[in-house]
């Protein structure tokens, strides 16, 4: 994926207890196998580039849409992340 592509990449993090609502032939993801979960596995988010699928505008525990730089902010908290330990700051 080149840049511009990704500059055209939008998100959005919904529950996981809505992942049937999704439809998997309008976003890029391609299965409910491919999601990435938030640590205590409540929360996923799909992409895609356009206008936003139906399948995202039905959900109802939708957040915001995001850009690439937004979800990648996000995805480095410990919500998303596990801390790296052994790790000591001086």
């Amino acid at each position: 994926m080149d840049i511009n592509e990704l500059n055209e990449l939008r998100y959005v993090i919904y529950d996981y207890s809505e992942v049937d609502k999704i439809n998997f032939n309008e976003v890029l993801e391609t299965s409910i196998d491919t999601l990435r979960l938030s640590i205590d596995g409540t929360k996923t988010f799909d992409k895609w580039i356009g206008e936003t699928p139906p399948c995202i505008l039905s959900l109802t525990t939708k957040g915001p849409i995001l850009n690439n730089e937004e979800i990648i902010e996000i995805l480095n908290t410990p919500e998303w992340s596990t801390p790296i330990s052994g790790t000591t700051e001086n």
